[in-house]
């Protein structure tokens, strides 16, 4: 086995308690080594679920991907945080980010700070946490300096949207060992090996269909393809871990495979 890979697969809708156990069995059985839930209105709410998969498996890490810190008080993310990590077994992998979505603050009636306040309370959370609950794996996942910086210091997972800003997460970390994660925003469905491009060009409208194809972030040919890929980000940038979504698990699972 290859033991230098992390692989996370992230779910985004619960229609029953039993929907969900199949889901986190099929997600372990193929290999998947956590299990995220995000942190969106609208979406389902990442504790209580993530606490309901820990009582259904034995071996899958539970995470999430990501909570906005700007929701919520260092004390009370702690408290929640620490119970699931305890009911899991000490499962629980957190990642926290900063927040961006102005129109989700309105809903939960929460004033709307400005970027640096919301980096800033980022850092107070992942202080709090480091100081009181240092046995609970951080990840903080972001693409801007700031937050890069915070997560460099304080996080054991950072989060990336490329590999454009690894060598800046490295220096910042000033040789504390970290885990760098790649968000995987496309994978091929069926056997066409074309992934749909659909979300990778929400965030790059200015690129090519070649272009994209050609993100670290996109996956594209066969599984051994993909696995090829994978193993050369991992020998040529240091990134070992791999954040995909639920609809890419079926032809991400075949990748693990051929990983390991």
């Amino acid at each position: 086995m290859t033991a230098d890979f992390r692989f996370a697969v992230g779910i985004n809708t619960v229609r029953s308690r039993a929907s969900l156990q199949e889901t986190a069995w099929r997600c372990e059985d193929s290999g998947f080594d956590v299990l995220n839930i995000p942190d969106h209105l609208g979406a389902p709410a990442p504790f209580p679920v993530l606490a309901a998969v820990a009582q259904s498996t034995s071996k899958i890490r539970v995470g999430t991907y990501v909570m906005n810190a700007a929701f919520y008080s260092p004390a009370l993310l702690a408290r929640d945080a620490a119970e699931v990590h305890t009911l899991s077994d000490g499962r629980l992998d957190l990642g926290l980010g900063a927040g961006y979505v102005r129109e989700e603050f309105e809903a939960a009636e929460i004033p709307f700070p400005s970027a640096g306040e919301r980096v800033a309370h980022l850092e107070h959370v992942a202080k709090h946490l480091r100081r009181h609950h240092p046995e609970i794996p951080l990840l903080i996942a972001g693409n801007g300096d700031r937050v890069l910086t915070v997560a460099a210091r304080y996080a054991d997972i950072v989060g990336l949207t490329g590999t454009d800003r690894v060598e800046f997460v490295r220096a910042r970390a000033e040789g504390r060992p970290v885990v760098l994660d790649l968000a995987i925003t496309a994978a091929p469905a069926g056997d066409s090996g074309l992934p749909d491009l659909t979300l990778p060009r929400r965030y790059a409208p200015g690129l090519s269909d070649e272009e994209i194809l050609a993100l670290p972030g996109v996956l594209s040919g066969t599984p051994r393809d993909s696995a090829d890929r994978l193993r050369a980000l991992r020998d040529d940038f240091g990134v070992t871990s791999f954040s995909v979504q639920y609809k890419d698990s079926a032809y991400f699972a075949k990748v693990i495979a051929e990983i390991r």
